[in-house]
């Protein structure tokens, strides 16, 4: 009986031992070299985003307390950095007088 467990005990690190000893040999290669670089590029990409999206996150909590700050001490309501970068509404402008408009532009109201 003896015997039989240390037959188990020798097979069972073995294997593990081959296996260890392929997976480094596999990691060795031009393609396991590539594979390990690819995932720490990957795990390197998703840390610089998540560092950017705390950045954004902290910048805006910021915005909203200076901007409180500035509307409770003058009153007056500062826009957003994101109003600030929409883009206005077209004002309309009005033809001069007795100027015709464009042939599109009669025919669009004809059509219409």
């Amino acid at each position: 009986m003896k015997r039989l467990f240390w037959l188990g005990v020798g097979l069972a690190a073995g294997s593990y031992v081959a296996r260890r000893a392929n997976a480094a040999a596999q990691a060795l290669t031009p393609a396991g070299v590539g594979a390990n670089l690819a995932d720490g590029l990957r795990e390197l990409g998703a840390g610089i985003g998540a560092f950017g999206a705390e950045i954004r996150a902290g910048m805006d909590e910021r915005e909203r307390e200076l901007s409180a700050m500035v509307e409770r001490q003058t009153g007056t309501r500062l826009p957003s950095y994101a109003d600030a970068l929409r883009e206005p509404a077209p004002a309309a402008v009005p033809a001069p007088r007795g100027a015709r408009p464009s042939p599109r532009a009669r025919a669009r109201r004809a059509g219409a």
